[in-house]
């Protein structure tokens, strides 16, 4: 009776055993199926157990992003400050750091950083006076491990752009040479322009940069043919033509054997449209598995991912037989664009704004779309402008012309003038036109007998005052000339007796009220 009790106990046992270990296997996270196997409320990837290799590895190039300090940097040109990094041209790159000098007042870097609290400034050529377009910067270094011949290597870094005009696009180049001793080059030339102008430099790749206020991510991927110990890098070797200092920023440089790098995702088509894709590299041999907040997409095992307008953080997972990479998360957010418009209409004239009409000045705001698809949101700071009438009183002389917008008016006159602004608006001008006053006798009479033996300008009113008044004979000859006084006239030489009858010339100059200045001339007649 004994034994059948034990017999039994350890049936029971047995198969509660088997029951409790078929319930764990069945809670393992599968990390794939969007699903929370395991219960324990994280799903897939957000689950510690479905780790994965992240996907920058350990770089070639000694402090990579130039966090590591010998010293912290106080002014331009001080990139032996950096740990590691050699001044690889004469043409002196220039060193940022937070513990000290961080930003230049001319090149305003975009923030945040890539990484961390450092970066380096460079130039491509640089327009002083009559320019040195072959004044290019460089920065160095010898790597932990040299490149060996034939096995394939990517360069991924940060470029920063200070904007379009500043920031031209250039292409990046990564340059290499098989001893650390060829670096610095070009001693003692600041022009000596790239690398590969010299000997025992070769360039290993080459990636064109353009961007806006920004810093953005590139990379080269190059087989060097011999062993690299030490590299440099920058701009390529083309002279420029330039009128500016064209100056760019570098930061987080990651140089490894290629196998060791994760999936890169890039982008295809408009953020707003529906047909916006990311994509990474295809490989042989590999399986693809795409995830969006960690959560697997289920089915989605392509290459690409087409994402139909879904906002999200998106990753792509990659296996082979032997190694799982997983990429960095891109942000997916559709842009709202935005703008103010200022607008002007003409009196009583309606405008019409997202569908309505506005007769009143204001501001209103309307929500529009793109022809990409995206939200356009227009502020719009409408303004009626009222009706104009003006009143002008103006000057001329008689025998000019006054000038008005198109009118031309050849005597004194009262009118009311219409004009058109650029908006096409009308404005009125109620222009009272009214000759100076200013009289210029054409003879005199110097004899001596009390009546007319002067030459005299007669003027009332402020609006003018005279300069100056010179005589000339018929040959040119000046006769007279007054520049100052309260009254302006000649007296023919009456008290010397050196004038005889004839015609002259006077010349009268004017300062007028209105601030300008005008020059009369006309003949004189002197009677004896």
């Amino acid at each position: 009776m004994q034994w059948k009790t034990l017999y039994y106990f350890l049936f029971i046992l047995s198969v509660t055993s088997s029951r409790l270990f078929t319930v764990q296997a069945q809670n393992i996270e599968i990390c794939d199926n969007a699903i929370d196997d395991d219960g324990n409320g994280l799903i897939d990837l957000n689950d510690p157990t479905c780790d994965c290799q992240s996907a920058d590895p350990t770089s070639l190039i000694p402090n990579p992003s130039f966090e590591d300090t010998n010293c912290c940097p106080s002014n331009n040109g001080e990139l032996y400050c950096a740990a590691s990094w050699i001044q690889a041209s004469e043409a002196t790159t220039d060193y940022y750091h937070r513990c000290g000098y961080f930003m230049r007042y001319q090149f305003t870097v975009p923030l945040p950083l890539p990484d961390g609290d450092a970066y380096i400034g460079f130039r491509n050529g640089r327009y002083i006076g009559n320019g040195n377009p072959n004044w290019k910067e460089y920065t160095g270094a010898c790597l932990r491990a040299p490149l060996i011949a034939g096995t394939p290597y990517t360069f991924q870094f940060h470029i920063g752009f200070i904007d379009a005009e500043n920031s031209p696009p250039m292409d990046v180049v990564l340059y290499g040479t098989t001893d650390c001793k060829n670096l610095p080059f070009g001693i003692g030339d600041q022009e000596f322009g790239c690398p590969t102008n010299g000997p025992n430099w070769r360039v290993l790749g080459r990636v064109s940069v353009q961007g806006d206020k920004e810093w953005l991510p590139f990379e080269i991927t190059t087989i060097p043919p011999e062993d690299i110990t030490a590299i440099a890098i920058g701009p390529d070797c083309d002279k420029l033509n330039i009128t500016d200092n064209p100056y760019y920023f570098l930061d987080n440089l990651i140089l490894a054997d290629a196998e060791l790098f994760g999936p890169r995702i890039q982008t295809f088509d408009h953020p707003c449209n529906a047909n916006f894709t990311l994509k990474t590299p295809e490989k042989t041999n590999t399986t693809y598995q795409w995830y969006k907040e960690g959560v697997a997409l289920v089915g989605e095992t392509r290459p690409e991912l087409v994402l139909d307008r879904k906002e999200g953080r998106y990753q792509v997972q990659t296996k082979t037989d032997t190694t799982c990479q997983l990429s960095d998360f891109y942000t997916y957010n559709i842009p709202i664009l935005s703008g103010t418009a200022d607008i002007r209409v003409c009196p009583g004239e309606t405008y019409t704004f997202g569908g309505e009409e506005y007769a009143t000045s204001g501001n209103y705001t309307s929500t529009v779309q793109s022809k990409n698809g995206c939200d356009s949101i227009i502020s719009l700071n409408l303004n009626i402008l009222t009706e104009v009438k003006e009143e002008v009183e103006a000057y001329f002389f008689d025998g000019d012309v006054f000038e008005m917008g198109p009118y031309r008016l050849y005597s004194p006159a009262e009118r009311e003038l219409l004009f058109t602004s650029s908006l096409g608006c009308d404005s009125i001008v109620q222009l009272t036109l009214k000759e100076y006053p200013l009289y210029i006798p054409n003879a005199f009479s110097p004899n001596g007998d009390g009546i007319n033996d002067t030459f005299q300008l007669f003027t009332r009113d402020n609006l003018m005052q005279v300069e100056s008044l010179a005589i000339f004979d018929r040959w040119g000859n000046r006769l007279f000339q007054q520049t100052e006084g309260d009254t302006f006239e000649w007296d023919g030489g009456l008290a010397r007796g050196q004038i005889t009858a004839g015609v002259y010339m006077y010349l009268v100059e004017l300062a007028l009220h209105d601030g300008k200045r005008k020059v009369l001339s006309g003949n004189l007649m002197v009677v004896k």
